[in-house]
């Protein structure tokens, strides 16, 4: 009797943890569609189109720069995407999603393109970390976002 139920616990459980791992699956999904939705709108809109995928209380922590608390304060930093010659790109390596499904993380690379004072052409490179959060509306929100950069190369 114990072997029987000892065996059907087993079989339970990995069935239950094959589903959670499809949950996680289809979430990391939805927040790596959401990456490029964000970033699609950060190049057509700018700065107003990036800010509409943070969460009012979001919180930025900018590379050697002190931590923004705010929507607002985040918003006032951004400027630098209405310019024309700057072009803000990223690309998701990873992603997950609580078991909750509630709160979720995106990790990956990023590039900038500007122009220095003499017109030519600059590209920074780093990495970032996106935590994302459910909601009460359904959307999906960025609550916590950081990156740094990565030497430049000689």
């Amino acid at each position: 009797m114990r072997t029987t139920f000892f065996a059907l616990a087993i079989v339970g459980f990995s069935v239950f943890a094959a589903g959670d791992s499809s949950a996680s699956d289809k979430g990391a999904d939805t927040l790596r569609r959401l990456e490029a939705e964000f970033m699609q709108s950060a190049i057509e809109h700018g700065s107003t189109g990036y800010m509409s995928y943070y969460a009012d209380d979001a919180v930025e922590l900018p590379n050697g720069a002190v931590i923004l608390q705010g929507k607002e304060a985040i918003g006032k930093t951004m400027g630098f995407l209405d310019n024309k010659d700057n072009r803000l790109t990223w690309t998701p390596v990873g992603a997950d999603i609580s078991a909750s499904g509630d709160l979720g993380y995106t990790y990956g690379t990023y590039e900038f393109h500007s122009k220095d004072k003499d017109g030519k052409s600059v590209v920074s490179r780093g990495k970032y970390t996106s935590i994302w959060k459910k909601q009460k509306d359904g959307t999906w929100k960025v609550v916590l976002d950081m990156g740094n950069a990565d030497p430049e190369l000689k």
